[in-house]
């Protein structure tokens, strides 16, 4: 089968945070050669591709070739991807986030490229609400897209609502590499320490502080100790988030009892996660307007490494934890139900097993990262008119 050049678009190739893109990308099938577009490049050590295209580091044609676009009104990131799209022959773009789709719309139309987004949540819901310009921006690239992806169909509703013609929207889950992911379901027996674990980024959706609170009340009658992977990036809005979650530590009396850890690689993250038992992940809508968009890819990642998953009814969570079924989840902000959850797993360790096993078999089914990367491929294929294997 002929190679399928397809062109990735991102702003930043790529934070910790985004390792899910990494996976996707890499689980794609060897006859789709994706070729990585950015303006940066970060953590190359982590996340190494062999065609990374990056606006920065050109060398002295390229910047006077630039220039000579800038006269004509061409943006500077939008002339190197048209330079990369030519050079490689690309036939499709695949835009990571709404606001990158946006801005590669119309250049993909006029180079005759077809084009996929994928939005991932901030894009969804926040920038719409602190930017109204993007109301008619996506409506704009909704027009031009050829498809555009979400995680779930609580996400997918959403950009209905911003004006995508349903039959553009596909739901095309995120996967993971669970081959990579042995499952050794926790255990707890009575009397030993319960270990709780909390990742992300000190963002408000995270909804870190009521998971504190609700730590510190099971705390008085159960010997607990949380971990917290993860940290502000710097910027305000994650600066203040952090102060919250400090002082909801204080407030809970855990400060002996929490460990900082921290942002860390997937394998450390992993190598944590086998040392606790509980994974606690409350996500909530953040004042804002911030969301998951979907659901956290942490979740899916936990729930195949067998930790009791306790995370919230908060957009498409829901389609992958089955509250009751492969896990407990909460109404947001709720943390008497996050407390009562918690306290029904130490009353019940002799339940746990059920739930964990449960939550491994649907990662199986539903969130294989080869399976995704198959789908995707045929997704692209289908656009170009190709046939697949």
């Amino acid at each position: 089968m002929p190679t399928l050049a397809v062109i990735q678009a991102v702003s930043r190739w790529l934070p910790q945070t985004e390792t899910w893109l990494d996976t996707q990308v890499r689980c794609l099938p060897d006859d789709i050669e994706s070729h990585v577009v950015c303006e940066a490049t970060l953590n190359l050590d982590q996340f190494p591709w062999p065609h990374v295209h990056s606006l920065g580091g050109r060398p002295l044609p390229v910047r006077v070739w630039d220039k000579g676009l800038r006269r004509l009104g061409v943006r500077r990131h939008l002339a190197h991807f048209v330079r990369v799209a030519r050079r490689t022959h690309a036939r499709l773009v695949h835009s990571h986030f709404g606001n990158v789709g946006w801005q590669h719309a119309r250049i993909a139309r006029r180079l005759g490229l077809r084009h996929v987004v994928t939005f991932y949540g901030l894009d969804v819901s926040f920038l719409p609400r602190v930017d109204p310009r993007w109301h008619a921006r996506y409506r704009e690239m909704f027009a031009d897209v050829d498809v555009v992806l979400c995680e779930g169909e609580f996400m997918a509703g959403r950009i209905v609502d911003l004006g995508c013609p349903r039959e553009k929207v596909r739901v095309h889950h995120l996967g993971i590499p669970v081959e990579r992911i042995a499952y050794a379901p926790s255990a707890w027996r009575p009397g030993r320490t319960l270990r709780v674990l909390m990742a992300g980024s000190f963002r408000e959706k995270k909804g870190f502080p009521y998971a504190v609170e609700a730590v510190g009340r099971l705390a008085r009658d159960v010997d607990v100790e949380l971990t917290i992977v993860g940290d502000a990036h710097g910027d305000d809005r994650t600066l203040r988030e952090k102060r919250r979650i400090l002082e909801a530590i204080d407030r809970a009396g855990l400060r002996e009892r929490t460990r900082l850890a921290g942002y860390q690689s997937w394998a450390r993250v992993h190598e944590e996660a086998r040392r606790h038992h509980v994974f606690l992940s409350p996500s909530v809508t953040a004042h804002d307007g911030d969301t998951e968009g979907g659901a956290p890819v942490s979740i899916i990642e936990m729930a195949a490494l067998g930790l009791v998953v306790v995370s919230t009814t908060h957009c498409d969570i829901p389609g992958v934890i089955r509250h009751g079924e492969s896990g407990l989840l909460a109404p947001e902000r709720d943390v008497d139900a996050l407390e009562a959850h918690l306290r029904w797993l130490v009353e019940n360790p002799g339940r746990w097993r059920a739930l964990q096993d449960a939550a491994r078999a649907h990662v199986e089914a539903e969130f294989d990262a080869a399976v995704q990367g198959r789908r995707l491929g045929a997704i692209y294929r289908d656009l170009c008119g190709e046939p697949t294997a």
